[in-house]
């Protein structure tokens, strides 16, 4: 018999950054995170954050990221909100901040913005959609359009994806996969 997996689920995630100052306050003020803790460790300064009081952080800045590293390793860091208005207020908080790189997406799973942060590192603001599609998928959406409009173009889009389905049907699906390992 093969012992289970253990529970894992994500909790945070941690990089270097160049700018301690611009990157705080753009993780703060911007997306709206909450300094949890700071301080040194040896050379390493060291910032937590976070947005949900269960997790004391979900993501850490530690300085120490070198000047001319020319190839950044860090593909995304993805935030979920629960609904397009959340989605659209972030956007508008972005424009305002001039974040660069802002497009609206969907995955037909989801519906995104990415955007840079001031050091250049992607990130995703997402909400999920219904519906389960084979991914990838990533179309521009305008997040202006009224909530039925959009949803129709995501719910289009993803229809026209294989393996298409309700993504509760694909969450119990996942589970019992998991389950089975």
């Amino acid at each position: 018999m093969t012992e289970a997996p253990p529970d894992l689920r994500f909790s945070h995630f941690g990089f270097y950054v160049r700018d301690m100052a611009a990157m705080q306050a753009f993780y703060s003020g911007v997306l709206g995170l909450t300094v949890t803790d700071r301080g040194q460790l040896g050379p390493v300064e060291l910032v937590f954050l976070s947005r949900d009081p269960e997790e004391h952080h979900q993501i850490v800045l530690a300085s120490g990221r070198p000047e001319g590293a020319h190839f950044n390793p860090i593909n995304q860091i993805s935030f979920r909100v629960p609904d397009v208005a959340a989605l659209r207020a972030l956007s508008r908080r972005l424009r305002a901040a001039e974040a660069a790189d802002l497009i609206a997406v969907t995955h037909g799973n989801a519906i995104s913005i990415y955007f840079r942060d001031p050091e250049g590192n992607r990130l995703e603001v997402f909400f999920d959609t219904p519906w389960y599609c084979q991914q990838p998928l990533r179309e521009p959406v305008d997040l202006e359009q009224p909530d039925d409009a959009l949803m129709a173009q995501s719910e289009a889009m993803a229809r026209a994806r294989p393996g298409f389905k309700p993504r509760a049907q694909w969450v119990a699906e996942m589970r019992e996969r998991m389950r089975r390992g």
